[in-house]
């Protein structure tokens, strides 16, 4: 009984740690942006610099991952669901990536080119921030009906992903001066929209951990 409860304290551990790392990949994004809207080089080179944070948090996590199995020797489920932490470590690894790199872009900007766009980008990063907050949530709360909901979203991201990138698109065919800011910004919704994608492949890794089956319809 008590080693239960120790397993299921260092579960819970576990959960917080993936918390506090998606957290900071969340905070990343959104303070990405905030370096774009704003113009802001000393808060995107906090950023990168920071990056290097959360990639120590996926070894740490790992890390633990890797103990719990070979201390505990999980049954089924639990053996799912920290095989699912492990997956989804690189997803949070990968949005955080993501983050950088649009704050790098931030860097070569000093004033607003496509004000009209710039306001649709910053829409499609609060929808695509929030597919992560509710991923991390489902795995947390183990609900199926969350993570299935916050898979649904992606369309939304993905309407955003497409709209903005033939707007951008069809200025490159005029011979504008921003080309250079065109490009950067096709970049930076690609990033983003990246990070819709990592939000369904934590949920569907959510899946897997409630039921068994991924999205391959394996059961294991």
């Amino acid at each position: 009984m008590a080693t239960r409860k120790l397993y299921d304290d260092e579960l819970k551990e576990l959960s917080a740690a993936l918390i506090k790392m998606g957290t900071m990949a969340m905070d990343a994004v959104t303070r990405a942006m905030q370096a774009l809207k704003a113009f802001d080089k000393r808060l995107a080179r906090e950023i990168i610099e920071e990056d290097a944070s959360i990639n120590a948090m996926e070894r740490d996590i790992e890390t633990m991952c890797l103990k719990l199995i070979l201390k505990q020797q999980p049954v089924a489920a639990d053996l799912r669901k920290i095989s699912t932490a492990i997956k989804m470590i690189t997803d949070i690894e990968r949005i955080g990536d993501a983050a950088s790199d649009i704050a790098e872009i931030s860097m070569y900007h000093d004033s607003v080119s496509f004000p009209e766009l710039q306001d649709e980008v910053l829409k499609m990063a609060v929808s695509a921030r929030e597919m992560v907050a509710s991923a991390i949530d489902a795995y947390v709360r183990g609900d199926l009906a969350l993570a299935r909901a916050t898979m649904e979203k992606d369309d939304v991201v993905d309407d955003y992903f497409r709209n903005i990138r033939h707007e951008l698109g069809s200025k490159i065919y005029k011979d504008i001066p921003e080309i250079d800011t065109v490009i950067d910004y096709l970049m930076i919704v690609k990033y983003l929209e990246r990070i819709g994608d990592h939000a369904v492949n934590i949920c569907e890794w959510v899946q897997f951990y409630i039921t068994g089956i991924h999205i391959n319809e394996r059961i294991i």
